[in-house]
């Protein structure tokens, strides 16, 4: 007991002195930045609940911790001299409010974080780092633990009998003797459906967490450029080439097949001819293959210099997009998606 008293007290004070609710919103930020990036831990579902729990809760109590300090009640009477006649009349009137209650701080908490987060992802689209999942969990994470150290600040400002504290032993003593010394059988009944339904509903919400519904399968293919001020942007394609000159396009994949996804890229320069609306390769050169691993929801850049040797006019310039490796010979037609641009190539 002494021991685990010495390691508590190597804690610097203002630690110690942290209300057990703050601290328990630290532990939960610290275990869900561990679970959103630790390898082998990110992979499991602690990920979706713990971030669940995070972005619907965390926010929203910090932010009401730092504006309500003082508990829900504090006493009116204190005079034990008050005559009976006064007691009565105040009888369940005895308390007045100077915060808000502990329903009142939990529904608050979720509709505030529900407010607070998509503000954060607002404000972070108008950034450099934009909304992505690095920036936003530094972004949550930060504004939360600001929050917890202006409401630690503030409540340690409030005197004692006024502070707010969680009464977790006062909760604890009551949900014990609730369910396990019911006053009537009709309670012990009630009790073991509560519970029932607790568990039912807390495994629904985790099944629905751990495996979400899947919308569509699909991957995009496209080519962007960069303008003057060095943006990549669907515009201004390159189409006027001269042999050996090298001009520069960007080729772009996004994974959205619900998993990881081995990719290969194969560009080509082709003369072809269109016979009823058909367009038929009569020559071709490959230009380069780019092979990508990409995982679910993410996207792919590689910058491809292109330097033509192939002359003519209404020259195709088309990439192919294949899952794994494409059959050799190549097989245009079992492409996964393809885009072209239509070139002019001098000698």
């Amino acid at each position: 007991m002494s021991s685990r008293r010495d390691l508590w007290l190597l804690l610097p004070h203002p630690i110690r002195r942290l209300p057990a609710d703050l601290a328990a919103v630290i532990a939960v930020i610290v275990f869900v930045n561990i679970a959103v990036f630790l390898p082998g831990v990110r992979e499991t579902s602690a990920r979706e609940v713990l971030g669940l729990a995070f972005v619907l809760c965390i926010p929203g109590y910090t932010l009401i911790a730092a504006l309500f300090p003082e508990s829900g009640v504090s006493p009116l009477l204190t005079d034990n001299s008050e005559t009976d006649d006064v007691a009565e009349l105040v009888d369940d009137e005895t308390v007045s409010r100077r915060g808000i209650d502990g329903i009142e701080r939990v529904a608050l908490s979720f509709g505030l974080s529900i407010a607070v987060v998509p503000l954060i992802g607002l404000v972070l689209n108008f950034t450099p780092w934009g909304i992505r999942l690095v920036p936003i969990m530094v972004a949550v994470s930060g504004v939360s633990l600001i929050l917890t150290a202006v409401a630690a600040s503030r409540r340690w400002a409030v005197s004692p009998a006024d502070r707010f504290q969680v009464p977790y032993r006062e909760w604890l003593q009551a949900a014990r003797v609730e369910l396990f010394e019911p006053a009537t059988q009709t309670d012990a009944m009630l009790n073991v459906v509560l519970v029932g339904s607790l568990l039912l509903a807390t495994g629904s919400v985790g099944f629905a967490v751990t495996n979400p519904t899947q919308g569509e399968s699909f991957s995009e293919l496209y080519l962007l450029t960069e303008n003057e001020t060095g943006d990549r942007v669907a515009d201004n394609y390159p189409t006027e080439f001269e042999r050996g000159q090298s001009r520069n396009l960007t080729v772009g994949i996004g994974n959205h097949e619900h998993e990881r996804v081995s990719y290969t890229v194969v560009a080509e320069l082709q003369r072809v001819t269109i016979v009823n609306n058909s367009t038929r390769v009569q020559d071709a050169t490959e230009l380069r293959r780019f092979q990508a691993v990409i995982g679910d929801n993410e996207t792919w850049h590689r910058q491809h210099t292109i330097t033509p040797q192939m002359t003519g006019d209404r020259l195709r310039l088309q990439y192919l997009l294949y899952k794994d490796e494409p059959a050799t010979p190549l097989n245009r037609s079992a492409a996964y998606r393809e885009v072209h641009l239509w070139v002019n190539v001098t000698g």
